[in-house]
Order: C-alpha cells, then structure tokens, then sequence
C-alpha cells in the first residue's frame, strides 16, 4: 500500500473534531493499533494455515524427486557416453567449487533484491529453470547430439560435453535453490510456522527422494511411455520435469512475499506534513499530541504490507564481494560453530551416500563391477546395488517419519537433543553396517540414514531461525530496528548450505583415492567416524537458544 497525501489527509479529523478529543481514548486506539505491530513498524507475520505450509515444501518434494533420478542414473549415463574415468572427479568437483564460492553471493543478493514480485521467489524460479535445463542436457544429451551431428565421433565428444555441462548445471542450481526456499520461509511465516515449515520441508524432502528412487527402479520399456519415447532416459526426464514443474509452481504460489521497499520518501513527506499541518490556538498540543498519533498509526498501518529499511545508502545495498566477505568473517561465533557442525554431518552423511550402493554390490553381496558383465561375480554386483537402491529408498521414507516424530520430541529433548541423537545413532548405525555386512541388518539399518538426513535439513536452519529471533528481540530492546544490522536471513542461509559443497569438495578431493586403495568398506567406516565426532561437537560446541 502507498501512502499518498490524498490519504494522509483524509485520516486526519477536522479540527472541530480534533478539539474535542479525549487524549487517553486516543491513547487506547492507538495502542490497539500497534498490538500486532512489533516497535520497528514491521508487522509480525500472521499465523498460516497448514495447507500454505504444504505447499510451500512442494519444492523441496520437487528439489529431491530429482535428486534421486540423478543419484540413480548419472552413472550409467555417464558411463554410456564413455566418459573417461579420469574425468569422473572432475564432474563432481566443478559444481562444488562454484557452489561454495558463489552462494553467499546469491543470498546476499536475494537479501536486498527489490524486485516486485519479491526477494526470494525470482531466484527461487531462475535456479528451477536450470534445473529444468541441467536434467534435460544430462539425461537426453546423447539423443540431442545424435540429431545434429552425424560423424560418429564429433557425436561422442559433444555429448560427453553436453552431459557433463548437464550434471554440472544441475547440482549448481539443485544445491543454490535451497538457500532461497529457506529464507523464503523464514521471510513469511511466524516463529512458530518456521518450525513448522522446517518439519514440512524434511517430510517431503523424504517423500520425494522414495518417489524419485521408485520411479528409476521401474522397467519402463515395456510400457507405453516406453514404446513412445526413445529410451528409458527420456522416460525419466519427462517424469522428473513433470513433477519439479507442479512442485516449483504450486510452491511459488503458495504464500505472498511482501516486496523489500525503501521508505525515504514516505518519511520525507510525513516530517514535512507534521511541520506544515497546524491547527491555529490548538498547535502546540495536536503537533505533540494526536497529530503525531495519527502520523505513527499511518506510517505503522503502511509498514505491514513492505518489509522496509530506513537506513541504508546505495553503497550498502550495492553489497560488494569484499564486503560480503567481511560480513562473512564477521560472523558471530556461534553461527561459525554452527556451520562447522553442518559440514561434520554432510562430511559423514555423503561419505556413506555416495557410494553405498556400491558398498552394497561389493562388500555385502561379495560382487565386482570389473568382471565381465555376462559372468556371476558382475551380476551379483549388479543385484547389490539393485539391493542398495532400495535401501536408499528405505532412507527417504524413514526420513519423512522422522521429520514428523521430531514435532514430538521436540518439547521434551529440544533442539540439542535432536541434534546429537541425529549424528549419534547415524555413527552407531554406519559402524555396525561396517562391522558387520549383513543384507538384512544393513536394509533395517538404512532407516537410520533417514534419522541423519532430517536432522540436517531441520535443526540447523531451526538454529538460524533462534539466533535471528534472539538478534531481533536484542535490537527492539535497545531500541533499534531489527532491520538495522548488516547480515540478512538469506545470507545465513546461504553460508549454512555452503557447507555442503564444502563438504563435496572434501570428499571429492579424498575420497575417492582412500576408496581406491582400501575399498568401499572404507567409507562407512569413515562415515561413523566423522558423525561420531560431528556428535560431540554438537554437544559440546554449538549454541542453543533458552
């Protein structure tokens, strides 16, 4: 809403009226008034209903349904195009890079984007867009290459370079997008509502991933789709940009943004009716009195609708990468310590992810992936990894249960409690699977990874929400404005998931060589061991708001 003089005027009584006015009920007006206005001006966020809240973690059911068709056949995809293997870390490492490098970049941006539609929803749907873009390049890249070039082998160096461009295009965006999704939330919703659309986002994170894992283990040949298409692949990408399409649309239309306005004209023009607007033998005590009520129930009736900043210059906003580098440094240091814990936990949870369907194929089923593909040691690994697959399905779906049994600790443990039991029984059940590669116990132990995955994509950004909570309610006591400080949610958001790539990097960089020398039994080792002491620097490290 814009406030123009015509209004301004029309809320003003006419001085016959003004005269008579008791102060002490005009007192009680306004204070009836700023009940749900916090001291800033800025209105707090109304409660939500349930189902906005569903349909805002659409796009994480989206975000994973893809992840999940990537994890299942990016491989095979890769190795179909004869992608050289001293390519493979090469693959995995550039998206990584960027990621960490360029994130807090976008989420300082998404912090003072003024675009009308919003802050978060414009980045939130160019990242979707390549997203769309990366699956399509790595899952029909072949096929596309096919079309235009003829020679046979121009036709295999394009479409490895096609679908490498694809998969990098893809975990770019995949892993930048859910920065946005999360600032976005904690933007629109009360304290309460964030914690609620933080359980939302990890049961459809969980939902997604099964459904994604469910649709790659089908036989699509022998369908019509199948007969319609021209491989399998292509079957895939219709399924996944179907659902990410519906998903990112009924998330983008879930609940309104309130776009980022600043106020220097309206409060311009307000001082200068405050200094015009007189009223003759009443002047003195209208200009000290009502006249300034009514000009703070004005401006406090337009704040509700614009989240506003009144005192930043253009060189502020215009945030510089030096200066978001200082913000960066600059970090409190329980929100370093936080974002140390995150990277312990994507260390050991990728670790153990990354290559478990090959654990799977070669030390529980005792199979070799370089044996020749019509012997028994080859299709026993190939069954493992089938066998894998499902486990990792029985990952997503304990996910799902475990982000709806967490509203119900939650009260009695809190969130340091959720917080160790999450990385304490993920190293438990990763040592165990080590120690003891049994098909069955190892599927029953997958639930666990579950356990780990929710308290990633809930309690740390739960964490963020504290802080920023405590920050706010620090500055309305100093009688500041929570709009002052330097750093903005999507900024905290974005150093939090930085971690990730961070994380990738690390893994990318050591991993891959321990596993060549000592074999995939390493890695869950490794996992349990990383958990266990992300564990007690959970415990004993980060922060939890009283």
């Amino acid at each position: 809403m814009t406030l123009t003089k015509e209004s301004f005027y029309r809320a003003l009584p006419p001085r016959s009226e003004v005269a008579k006015t008791d102060m002490d009920s005009t007192r009680e007006e306004e204070d009836a008034l700023l009940q749900s206005v916090t001291r800033t001006g800025a209105v707090v966020p109304k409660k939500r209903a349930v189902g906005r809240l569903v349909m805002h973690s659409m796009a994480m059911f989206g975000r994973e349904f893809c992840y999940a068709v990537e994890a299942a056949f990016v491989t095979p995809v890769l190795l179909s195009v004869g992608l050289p293997k001293n390519l493979y870390s090469l693959v995995w490492l550039i998206s990584p890079i960027l990621g960490f490098v360029l994130q807090p970049v976008v989420g300082s941006a998404s912090d003072h984007c003024t675009c009308s539609w919003g802050r978060r929803r414009p980045y939130i749907l160019g990242l979707g867009i390549i997203m769309l873009l990366g699956t399509a390049l790595y899952l029909n890249g072949d096929v596309m290459i096919s079309a235009f070039i003829g020679e046979r082998d121009k036709q295999r160096t394009w479409a490895i370079v096609i679908t490498m461009l694809g998969v990098v295009l893809f975990d770019f965006a995949a892993d930048f997008i859910d920065g946005p999704i999360k600032a976005y939330l904690f933007d629109v919703c009360s304290h309460r509502d964030k914690e609620k659309g933080l359980h939302y986002h990890a049961l459809f994170t969980g939902l997604g991933g099964a459904l994604g894992y469910l649709i790659g283990a089908i036989d699509w040949s022998e369908t019509v789709l199948g007969y319609s298409l021209a491989s399998e692949f292509q079957v895939i990408f219709f399924f996944a940009a179907l659902v990410f399409l519906i998903c990112l649309t009924v998330h983008l239309r879930s609940i309104p943004e309130v776009p980022l306005r600043y106020e220097n004209e309206e409060t311009q023009f307000l001082l200068q009716v405050t200094q015009s607007y007189k009223y003759s033998s009443m002047e003195e005590e209208i200009k000290n009195g009502y006249l300034k009520s009514t000009c703070t129930e004005i401006k406090a009736a337009a704040k509700p609708r614009k989240y506003t900043v009144t005192s930043r210059t253009e060189d502020q906003r215009r945030m510089t990468l030096k200066s978001l580098l200082k913000t960066l440094l600059n970090m409190p240091s329980h929100y370093r310590c936080l974002c140390v814990s995150h990277l312990f936990g994507w260390m050991a949870f990728l670790s153990n992810m990354l290559f478990f369907t090959d654990f799977m194929g070669q030390v529980v089923y005792q199979g070799s992936p370089y044996a020749p593909h019509n012997s028994t040691l080859y299709l026993t690994y190939k069954t493992g990894v089938e066998v894998g697959c499902w486990g990792l399905c029985i990952n997503a779906i304990s996910s799902s249960a475990y982000s709806y049994l967490q509203k119900i600790l939650l009260p009695y443990i809190g969130l340091k409690g959720l917080y160790f039991i999450g990385y304490l029984l993920f190293g438990l059940g990763t040592g165990l699977i080590g120690l003891f590669p049994n098909v069955y116990s190892t599927l029953a132990l997958c639930s666990l990874f579950g356990v780990m995955s929710s308290t990633l994509y809930t309690v740390p950004f739960h964490l963020i929400a504290e802080y920023h909570k405590e920050e706010e309610s620090l500055k309305l006591q100093d009688g500041e404005q929570a709009g002052e400080y330097g750093r903005g949610k999507g900024i905290d958001c974005a150093a939090l998931t930085c971690m990730v790539q961070l994380a990738q990097i690390i893994l990318g960089v050591g991993l891959g060589l321990l596993v060549s020398v000592a074999g995939s039994a390493v890695t869950v080792i490794s996992a349990s061991m990383v958990a266990l002491i992300g564990c007690c620097f959970v415990a004993f490290c980060v922060r939890y708001v009283e």
